[in-house]
């Protein structure tokens, strides 16, 4: 039997799922920042509460994302994932230029159509083949924090910003999962 391929790109196409990686401009260690982990929850939770995703997992780590999710539905002309990052964008822009404006400037860029660039181009977005691929991209994801390199914590539950404790302990702390069980 022949396997299908695993295509690495930025698009998705609705009501697929993916494992969604996007990474701060310059590999910059941001989320360190908890009014910027809080523009993140608050993008999905806006997106979710409007039926434009569905997110089935997730870690932030302090220069990147990884999320499984699904989208659902457009906002208005542009996929929900694009949403989220513009989003994001504008309020670390607001954030950092009042809290934190040295910060800031390690984002200025020169292009002709921004001032500042969070996030590096071309989310990687690798769609979910079936429900083994899926846990074993949720493992990695709770399992990211441990890594040697990062060293975050002692366990996946005990890493805040994941969505390892809602698993493990059928919660959902921040009310932005759906148990993927349901769906795939």
């Amino acid at each position: 039997m022949l396997e299908k391929t695993i295509e690495r790109n930025s698009q998705m196409q609705l009501g697929e799922i993916y494992f969604w990686t996007a990474s701060i401009h310059n590999w910059q260690k941001i989320f360190y920042e908890e009014d910027l982990i809080k523009v993140l929850m608050a993008s999905l939770k806006f997106l979710i509460s409007k039926h434009k995703i569905e997110l089935y997992g997730f870690v932030i780590m302090p220069n990147h994302v990884h999320f499984i999710w699904e989208m659902k539905e457009m906002n208005g002309k542009e996929i929900p994932s694009t949403s989220f990052l513009k989003y994001c964008s504008h309020q670390f822009q607001k954030i950092l230029n009042q809290k934190n404006p040295n910060l800031l400037n390690a984002f200025k860029v020169n292009e002709s159509m921004r001032k500042y660039r969070f996030w590096q181009r071309d989310p990687l977005a690798i769609q979910i083949l079936n429900r083994e691929m899926l846990e074993q991209k949720l493992e990695y994801c709770h399992n990211n924090p441990l890594q040697e390199h990062w060293n975050l914590t002692s366990s996946p539950s005990a890493y805040l910003y994941s969505s390892a404790f809602d698993y493990d302990n059928s919660v959902d702390r921040f009310s932005l999962l759906t148990d993927y069980r349901e769906r795939i």
